[in-house]
């Protein structure tokens, strides 16, 4: 079902403090709080004695108390405490997980902790860019695989459909897409030339008139999608630099995080070339785009329970990206698992 390793999002690196912060990913139960030094640790969110959640106990130091009967686990998972026995048992241990506290957020690997890497983490470029202005963005939880919303985040076309007030138009419907895949995953794309601004991009591009537009949908293995949209004036489509000096660039990370087999936590900010220290428009930015995501839930869930009933009886064009995606998922997860 899943791919363990892997990095995945856990927490908004906010959201984390002294207090004991329980989490759920694939299909796991995990504790995280910060240590004096303001570090993250991670660990098995279960006591080894009687399977309270250790994140009903109490971060002591740089070690979290069993709120049942004070057993006491350092940040390596070890038990240092045991003031009901005479001694600690041997059996008195809890599973760590190695964390990385990056681009706001906590990361997780969930497999081997030898085989983690943190140079394996997506790289953002303009994220310390002073030209670049980012919304962070916030988390929201979806009632579904996560492999639903990697269909929808490999599938342009369902913009026009979907956010017909905010990222679609029906200038998009028809135009071919191009699907290519790489060593870290499968990405989607399509040039639209002449068309009208849409919606949400059209009270921020900087020109008049109809642009030319690129939607590019990059889904990295395990889940982790990366939305780059270029607007340029109509006649001045590029794809790399130099770009017209009014060219509208947003990249758009989203990184999903399977709790279960049906539901997904799903985080996500965006990343802008204009506007840099503008709290309004990142304000802006933040409402219109959990709107849209908002549009996705409803209809994702759907999608869900609608597949659970019956199941899928076709296929169509701009499937074949999510399907490339999803086969080599399950290649990947099978060769994991022998």
């Amino acid at each position: 079902m899943f791919l363990e390793n892997a990095w995945y999002v856990a927490a908004l690196a906010s959201d984390i403090s002294r207090k004991p912060f329980a989490v759920k990913m694939l299909n796991q139960s995990l504790v995280l709080f910060r240590k004096l030094d303001h570090s993250v640790v991670v660990l098995e969110d279960s006591c080894p004695h009687r399977r309270l959640p250790l994140s009903m106990g109490r971060v002591q130091g740089d070690s979290i108390e069993c709120g049942y009967h004070g057993l006491r686990f350092d940040c390596s998972g070890a038990c240092v405490g045991a003031p009901t026995a005479t001694e600690i048992p041997a059996a008195a241990v809890v599973r760590h997980f190695p964390a990385v506290e990056k681009y706001g957020v906590i990361w997780v690997w969930m497999g081997d902790a030898t085989k983690a890497n943190a140079d394996d983490i997506i790289d953002i470029k303009e994220w310390d860019d002073p030209e670049w202005g980012v919304n962070r963005g916030d988390a929201m939880e979806i009632a579904c695989n996560y492999q639903y919303i990697t269909d929808n985040l490999l599938d342009p076309s369902h913009v026009t459909w979907v956010h017909q007030s905010s990222f679609g138009s029906n200038d998009l419907i028809g135009v071919p897409l191009q699907v290519d895949e790489v060593e870290n995953g499968v990405t989607v794309s399509r040039w639209l030339r002449d068309i009208e601004v849409s919606p949400f991009y059209k009270k921020f591009v900087k020109f008049e008139g109809k642009c030319d537009r690129k939607q590019q949908y990059e889904m990295r293995y395990p889940a982790h999608a990366v939305i780059r949209a270029i607007f340029t004036p109509a006649g001045t489509a590029t794809e790399n630099e130099p770009f017209h000096p009014d060219v509208f660039l947003m990249d758009s990370y989203n990184f999903l995080t399977p709790i279960d087999d049906k539901n997904t936590r799903y985080f996500w900010f965006q990343l802008r070339n204009f506007s840099p220290n503008d709290d309004e428009v990142s304000k802006i930015f933040n409402e219109d785009v959990r709107a849209a995501f908002n549009e996705d839930k409803v209809v994702l869930e759907s999608v869900q329970k609608g597949m659970d009933a019956k199941g899928a009886r076709l296929s169509l064009p701009s499937d074949q990206g999510a399907l490339l995606f999803r086969r080599r998922m399950s290649e990947k997860i099978r060769a994991e698992a022998s």
